[in-house]
């Protein structure tokens, strides 16, 4: 039996892995889903003062108090500077760090810095327009494939279910850096490619690709899903499988 934390990316809550959960219950796996600061059924503490911290502290908690270890712990697209800083607080507890559909998040990087100027700007726009500049609404479909992520598996019941649960961002946890203090360095890590080729991802990494150097390194292990950015949507029972294949 492994230990499994789950957190969500952006807009999401612990909700976002309900397909997930059972069947890696159902295998013996010890499983704790993540709602974070200010998302979800936490949407009511969001506000100003929610920042990436504040996510790294949510996570950290949730190990501590449970008394959890040799946890695998495992961050969805843009929970990655969330788990990371997490891990690198608590490396102890932590038994292998699994980047789903993402990425590492550098000392001193941001999520804006992962975003081209375009990008960028539109965020900004729709943070100051719509989200009163202090969290980041959920794009329509069309901006979400224009900003390249993949919706590879999403049919309309999915779509739907994702769009009736999900709650804005808070713009902080987008804007203030990771800060790192080595502890994360030496644990095991995965990749599990799900929107971009993991053939893809090998080849940015070997040519020392900024955003992707760090895989190069002899900690980590790569996995295979195919299939859009929101693997636990299109692809639960998969994704599930992948997870635990990683607890031997």
């Amino acid at each position: 039996m492994s230990t499994y934390v789950l957190v969500p990316g952006f807009w999401l809550g612990a909700w976002a892995w309900e397909k997930v959960v059972p069947p890696l219950r159902e295998a013996g796996h010890d499983v704790h889903p993540v709602t974070l600061t200010g998302l979800g059924d936490r949407a009511h503490l969001a506000g100003p003062g929610v920042d990436l911290e504040t996510h790294i502290q949510d996570i950290v908690h949730t190990i501590v108090f449970a008394d959890l270890h040799d946890v695998i712990l495992v961050g969805h697209s843009g929970a990655s500077g969330a788990v990371t800083g997490a891990a690198d607080r608590i490396p102890e507890r932590v038994a292998r760090l699994v980047y789903l559909d993402s990425g590492p998040t550098a000392d001193g990087m941001t999520f804006m810095d992962f975003n081209e100027p375009d990008q960028r700007a539109f965020i900004e726009t729709r943070v100051a327009e719509q989200g009163g500049g202090v969290e980041y609404p959920l794009p329509s479909w069309q901006e979400q494939e224009q900003a390249g992520a993949s919706l590879e598996g999403l049919g309309e019941a999915e779509r739907a279910w994702f769009v009736s649960r999900a709650t804005p961002q808070p713009y902080g946890t987008m804007t203030q850096p990771l800060a790192l203090k080595g502890g994360v360095d030496g644990l095991p890590k995965s990749l599990i490619a799900c929107s971009i080729p993991l053939e893809q991802v090998r080849e940015m990494a070997a040519a020392g690709h900024p955003l992707f150097e760090a895989l190069a390194g002899p900690q980590w292990s790569f996995e295979k899903l195919p299939t859009g950015h929101w693997p636990m949507f299109s692809e639960p029972v998969r994704t599930a499988a992948v997870l635990a294949s990683l607890a031997s």
